[in-house]
């Protein structure tokens, strides 16, 4: 930690070195960084941090994030496809490879392999449903991870979808089993997506 102990410094050390990828010594580096350059990083970072806070919100159609003042991208556009994920990273990571450039569903999670499933338990299924009934789609995807919890959350989901006319696919060759969306390289992911297979209605 500082030498310092200035316990405004500690604290954002400690709270820096909750994200992602940073312990202590990084989250301290990044602090002092912010401290010596006030003007340039902590003024904007501030009033940029407090208009995120206050404006950037969850769609409670797909899942995505959105300006409170407009409407989301679901809304805006038509599709015929939508891939389902579990997170905002797994969306960003597959954006990142270019291989899908349709509509996304983010449930904000997975089902838990061994309890009851309680009307989706709080995630984004039935908006889901509801956005196959009102568009014109084609395909869903379900991009899930590999684990228990994921495959659990796929056959939910496909059973939910079973009277619908729509083909419901699953990511194929190349993830894993119990591999994370986010953290699969984009030749995995690729082959992943080319190779996605139709998942049986019976």
């Amino acid at each position: 930690m500082t030498d310092t102990k200035v316990k405004e410094i500690e604290d954002l050390i400690k709270i820096v070195s909750k994200l992602p990828g940073l312990g202590p010594k990084s989250a301290q580096r990044i602090v002092l960084k912010l401290i010596n350059n006030r003007e340039e990083l902590i003024k904007p970072l501030t009033n940029t941090l407090a208009q995120v806070y206050k404006n950037v919100v969850r769609c409670n159609t797909c899942g995505n994030l959105k300006s409170s003042n407009s409407n989301c991208v679901c809304s805006n556009s038509k599709y015929d496809q939508i891939c389902v994920v579990e997170n905002l990273a797994d969306m960003f990571v597959i954006q990142s490879t270019g291989i899908y450039t349709g509509s996304y569903h983010i449930l904000g999670g997975t089902l838990p392999a061994f309890e009851g499933q309680k009307n989706g338990n709080g995630l984004l299924i039935e908006s889901l449903i509801n956005r196959v009934k009102k568009n014109s789609v084609k395909e869903v995807i379900l991009a899930t991870s590999a684990s228990i919890e994921g495959e659990t959350t796929a056959h939910y989901i496909s059973d939910s979808l079973k009277d619908k006319k729509i083909k419901i696919t699953r990511l194929a060759k190349g993830v894993p089993v119990g591999g994370s969306i986010e953290h699969l390289d984009d030749g995995t992911l690729f082959s992943a997506f080319k190779n996605r297979a139709p998942i049986s209605k019976d």
